[in-house]
């Protein structure tokens, strides 16, 4: 399960928080920061879980763009003022 999330499902915003959660442990290792390291550890988990958040589908990514073809009539009433 993991290791297909892993695989699939790589957009821009998923490239980015990998490249920046790298970047910023490289960064906190080098500088000790903890609270840097807090960051990176955050933006890599969402790389690995895929999600948008951090919650439980809260605000994760979604799969496929939903499509509805239905085109209802709208019908206008006209306004008028007196």
């Amino acid at each position: 399960m993991i290791v297909q999330n892993l695989l699939n499902d790589w957009h821009f915003m998923r490239f980015i928080r990998l490249a920046l959660g790298v970047y910023i442990g490289i960064q906190a290792f080098q500088t000790q920061s903890i609270l840097s390291g807090l960051l990176a550890g955050f933006l890599l988990y969402q790389v690995v879980t895929n999600s948008g958040c951090g919650g439980a589908n809260g605000c994760s990514v979604p799969l496929k763009k939903k499509n509805n073809d239905t085109v209802e009539d709208v019908e206008y009433e006209e306004i008028t003022t007196k």
